[in-house]
């Protein structure tokens, strides 16, 4: 099973930036899909944005134009560049695989007004 570790999570100022990464276990480059989910405080998780191995890229309305998921087949890493980040982005971030559905710990994110 492919272990997923996330990072660069934080506490930060409306407007300001962060990049989350997932590093993997393991070879990452015949994983169909990994994605990014946000879970808000007395909320369910739900999807950030996914990447396939084709490089098809999916985000959630809320976070289009601001966020950008990109991946690293060679270093086996996941990244969510997270820009003009609002209150709402606020909840712990999960990296997700989906060949066996792995997911990772979690990162939070903080985000003040």
């Amino acid at each position: 099973q492919v272990q997923l570790v996330e990072s660069g999570g934080g506490l930060v100022q409306a407007g300001g930036s962060l990049r989350l990464s997932c590093a993997a276990s393991g070879s990452i480059s015949s994983i169909y899909r990994m994605g990014w989910y946000r879970q808000a405080p007395g909320k369910q998780r739900a999807l950030v944005a996914s990447i396939t191995s084709g490089d098809n890229i999916n985000y959630a309305d809320s976070v289009k134009g601001r966020f950008i998921i990109s991946r690293d087949n060679a270093k086996n890493t996941v990244y969510l560049q997270m820009n003009s980040l609002k209150p709402e982005d606020t909840g712990v971030y999960y990296c997700y695989e989906s060949n066996l559905g792995s997911w990772g710990q979690g990162t939070q994110v903080t985000v003040s007004s």
